[in-house]
C-alpha cells in the first residue's frame, strides 16, 4: 500500500473551464499584439494606448529608419557613372585629364558663383541637388524647410566614389561649408515625412561649375 496524490475526478478542471482559460490566454495574447507590439514595431496603433504608453512613436521611428534605409539602397543602386568619366579608350581619357587638371583647371580655379534654387516635396516625396565639384572646392551653403521639417543626406559620388558628409532628421534648415572630397556631384538629398507640403529652399556659393536637380 501507498499514499497516493492522484487528483479525483471532481478536482480536475472541466472542459468549460478550459475552453475559457484557453480563450483568456488567446484574449490576453490579442490585447498584448494591438496595443504593445504592433505600436512598438510597426507603428501601428489602433487603440490609441501605444501612444499614450510612448511605444507609437518608437514604432514610427524604426519604419521611418527602415525606409530611409531602403530609400538609400535604392538611390545608390540607381547611381551610374558621370557621362564625362566614362570615355572609350585609356588614351583619350588620360588626355582629357592632363588637359583638365592644367588647362581648365588653372583658369577656372579661382571662379566662383552664387545660386538659389527652391523644390516643394509633398508627403513621402524626396529629391536631391547636386554641385558638380573637383577635389578640394569649396561651397557655402545654406538651406531651409521655410517652417517645414525634413530628413536629409549630405553625400557625394563620382568616379565610383561615394562619401556621406551628414545625415539628420526632422530638420528645418542647416548651413555651412561643403568641400569636394573627389571630383564628382555632391550636394543634398531631402524627403518630406509630414503630412504636408514643405519647400526646400537651397542657397549656394563658391567653387563649382554647375548644379542640378538630380531626382
Amino acid at each position: 500500500m501507498y499514499n497516493s496524490d492522484t487528483p479525483t475526478r471532481a478536482e480536475l478542471p472541466t472542459s468549460v473551464q478550459l475552453l475559457k482559460s484557453t480563450a483568456i490566454a488567446i484574449v490576453s495574447a490579442a490585447a498584448i499584439l494591438v496595443a504593445i507590439v504592433l505600436p512598438a514595431e510597426y507603428g501601428i496603433d489602433p487603440t490609441g494606448a501605444g501612444r499614450l504608453l510612448g511605444l507609437a512613436e518608437m514604432g514610427e521611428i524604426k519604419t521611418q529608419l527602415a525606409e530611409e534605409a531602403e530609400a538609400d539602397k535604392q538611390r545608390d543602386a540607381q547611381r551610374t557613372p558621370q557621362p564625362a568619366s566614362v570615355v572609350p579608350d585609356q588614351e583619350s581619357s588620360l588626355f582629357q585629364r592632363i588637359f583638365t587638371e592644367f588647362v581648365v583647371g588653372s583658369a577656372t580655379a579661382q571662379e566662383t558663383r552664387s545660386d538659389e534654387m527652391s523644390i516643394t516635396l509633398t508627403p513621402g516625396e524626396g529629391a536631391e541637388i547636386k554641385l558638380i565639384m573637383m577635389k578640394g572646392a569649396q561651397a557655402n551653403y545654406s538651406w531651409t524647410a521655410n517652417g517645414g521639417l525634413v530628413n536629409f543626406d549630405t553625400h557625394g559620388d563620382g568616379g565610383g566614389e561615394n562619401i556621406s558628409y551628414e545625415k539628420g532628421r526632422g530638420v528645418g534648415e542647416d548651413e555651412g561649408v561643403l568641400e569636394a572630397a573627389f571630383d564628382g556631384n555632391h550636394g543634398w538629398f531631402w524627403r518630406n515625412r509630414t503630412d504636408a507640403d514643405v519647400t526646400v529652399t537651397l542657397r549656394t556659393s563658391g567653387a563649382y561649375t554647375n548644379i542640378k536637380r538630380m531626382m
